[in-house]
């Protein structure tokens, strides 16, 4: 699909190096607004989104990620159709002409999925949105609501410090990927053999040479929090990744978020988690649970950020 100069509409999301600094702002502010609308009264007054379908098309297992794109399009006045074993990728139907069906049909997809490759083919195939829900490579709405969030917190995002202790992996790769686009510290610490994809680190620091922005990595919990404004980690195994369970476990040994290792960052430190979580392994229930935790809050925000993105996405009814 052709990439718009002039707004977001109609555009794909496979990564978050898709978007400018100044598409965030704008996903962002229109996230802000259907937040406050939302908080205010559990709906909107006016949907944004009437008439619109969206196709959820996920062979990954999810909570969040599911039920903030189906209730986020019912809130805006749209419709979501799930789709998991109905269309298998590849298998029952080519990727090719799973999109040349659901283009016909359907408004937007979003795909969660396990190699990045079959996202980018479904958007190389069909003329409509495609979002990328998940990828081995990427998670870009994740991304989104946690540095929308971590903005709400401290009201900036350049020079504040996201220390992400564990492994590389795709959640790693979006945070670092925005965190350097607005300026941020991006530090990593991780066990040897889990560093991330090479590529996104490459063009990481090409957008962190345009604003200023830091990336170190490491093998510390310890050294990595220090003066860092938030402390983020994910689980050990990601999906697809069981079969590593108990190498990983003890690979991962000593990278565990608790109350000490948030003592180590300083006194304004948060806590943040993408979920599922752990509870004991990568974080503690008395972090989760606890006054340093922006977890919920993180969690909450991938409902409204997504309602911004699908708005801009797809053109709300003054744009039609």
């Amino acid at each position: 699909m052709s990439a718009s100069t002039s707004s977001l509409v109609g555009r794909d999301l496979l990564s978050v190096a898709d978007l400018s600094a100044a598409e965030v702002e704008r996903i962002y502010e229109t996230a802000a607004e259907l937040k406050s609308e939302f908080r205010a009264a559990r709906r909107h007054a006016v949907p944004r989104l009437p008439g619109r379908t969206l196709a959820m098309l996920f062979q990954k297992p999810s909570l969040r990620t599911r039920v903030t794109f189906e209730a986020g399009m019912a809130q805006l006045g749209g419709h979501a159709v799930y789709l998991t074993h109905d269309a298998v990728l590849g298998a029952r139907e080519s990727v090719r002409d799973v999109a040349r069906n659901l283009e016909r049909v359907v408004d937007a997809i979003v795909v969660r999925t396990g190699p990045h490759e079959v996202a980018l083919e479904l958007a190389a195939h069909a003329d409509i949105p495609v979002i990328n829900g998940l990828t081995l490579r990427e998670h870009p709405c994740q991304a989104l609501a946690d540095l929308f969030t971590i903005r709400e917190r401290f009201g900036r995002l350049d020079g504040l410090v996201l220390a992400f202790v564990g492994d590389g992996n795709n959640v790693y790769h979006s945070l670092a990927l925005l965190g350097a686009a607005f300026g941020m510290e991006m530090r990593l610490a991780h066990p040897p053999g889990y560093a991330p994809n090479d590529r996104i680190v490459a063009r990481a620091r090409e957008l962190a040479a345009e604003t200023g922005a830091r990336l170190s990595f490491g093998h510390d919990p310890h050294e990595a929090v220090r003066g860092a404004a938030v402390v983020y980690t994910d689980a050990w195994t990601s999906m697809g990744q069981e079969a590593e369970t108990e190498e990983r476990r003890d690979a991962f040994a000593g990278y565990g978020v608790d109350d000490a290792l948030l003592d180590a960052a300083g006194p304004d430190v948060v806590a943040m988690h993408c979920l599922p979580a752990h509870r004991g392994e990568e974080i503690t229930s008395a972090v989760m649970d606890g006054p340093r935790s922006l977890i919920w809050e993180q969690s909450e925000n991938r409902l409204h950020v997504q309602k911004g993105l699908l708005v801009e996405v797809l053109g709300d009814i003054g744009e039609a």
